[in-house]
């Protein structure tokens, strides 16, 4: 009987519920990942037509904004169902100062929208090269920290062991 109970309240808050539209605004999943040059961000926007995407960035936002109108597709058919519904989705995302906003690019293609974000040259990682010779200081200074580590004593407990 109990059970019974709750079929009939799940029927009829089904039913009461059934009627309200989707809500007008909405988020889309996001995946963001760090490549070599910079940050790629793909976005799932299924069914978008891709004249109604909209990518722009400024004050250190990424907006991403896209629009499905289904309301064009009523041509005074009699829906049996109708669950596919016009959405508007909008995506913010904050860049960092290294993001260069000049060269922010897009890509759109199978429901999936890419938009690569590069960073400004002078942000990226650099490799320091090693000077290795008697005349410059820091191959000196590599020198002693070598002949420091030889003539300490092997058999000497580091300071962070326990003796047991």
């Amino acid at each position: 009987m109990l059970f019974e109970t709750f079929k009939e309240l799940d029927r009829i808050s089904s039913a009461f519920f059934s009627g309200i539209p989707e809500p007008a605004l909405s988020s889309t999943p996001v995946n963001l990942y760090r490549d070599d040059d910079g940050y790629v961000v793909e976005a799932d926007l299924p069914g978008f037509d891709p004249s109604s995407i909209d990518v722009s960035a400024e004050a250190g936002v990424l907006t991403i904004r896209a629009d499905r109108d289904m309301s064009r597709e009523d041509h005074g058919e009699r829906w049996v169902v109708r669950e596919r519904s016009s959405a508007r989705v909008v995506r913010q995302l904050s860049l960092g100062d290294e993001v260069d906003l000049d060269a922010i690019a897009a890509n759109y293609r199978d429901g999936v929208l890419k938009v690569t974000l590069p960073v400004k040259a002078d942000a990226l990682p650099r490799k320091v090269a090693v000077a290795v010779g008697s005349s410059a200081p820091e191959a000196r200074a590599i020198e002693s920290t070598e002949a420091e580590q030889e003539s300490s004593d092997p058999k000497a407990e580091p300071a962070h062991s326990v003796a047991s």
